[in-house]
């Protein structure tokens, strides 16, 4: 009897001895993406040489800036170049849309709702005027859009 425990304890210290040294050898094969820190760790002068150089180019992220009284947030308008039409994003509650402002008058690029939101209607344009309507649990937004100048604007409803 005492000679079936000693091969017990002896087996299971042989297994568990097996399974560390299998798992060692895996995290060697895996090596630095698993442990390590990726691309590597930065010396104090590259990290200034990063810095140094020039930053890329910021591109107009649609993100709104400044909130107007009529609860409708929008972002600066990008430059527009001699022949471009200015785009300008703007935002309520219920979601968001960018509008340009074109020859034919305002037209809505894109529109997307906020998280639990839906689109209701939309009027695209181009026309004098464009309207998108976002409808949730918590209410109805409709935002409505004119042209001033060659910049898109929101517009109280009529």
């Amino acid at each position: 009897m005492r000679r079936r425990w000693l091969l017990v304890v002896v087996g299971w210290l042989a297994t568990a001895a097996l399974a560390t040294l299998i798992g060692l050898g895996a995290i060697r094969l895996v090596g630095e993406s698993l442990t390590g820190t990726p691309g590597g760790v930065r010396g104090e002068d590259e990290i200034a040489r990063a810095l140094a150089a020039d930053p890329p180019p910021l591109t107009p992220s649609g993100a709104p800036s400044a909130a107007s009284p009529s609860g409708v947030a929008s972002a600066p308008p990008a430059s527009p170049s001699a022949n471009s039409s200015a785009r300008r994003s703007f935002a309520t509650a219920g979601g968001t849309a960018v509008a340009e402002c074109t020859p034919e008058g305002v037209r809505l690029v894109s529109w997307a709702p906020a998280q639990g939101f839906r689109v209701r209607d939309v009027d695209r344009g181009p026309d004098d005027d464009v309207e998108v309507s976002f409808d949730g649990a918590t209410g109805e937004y409709e935002l409505k859009l004119r042209c001033l100048g060659r910049e898109p604007v929101a517009v109280e409803d009529d």
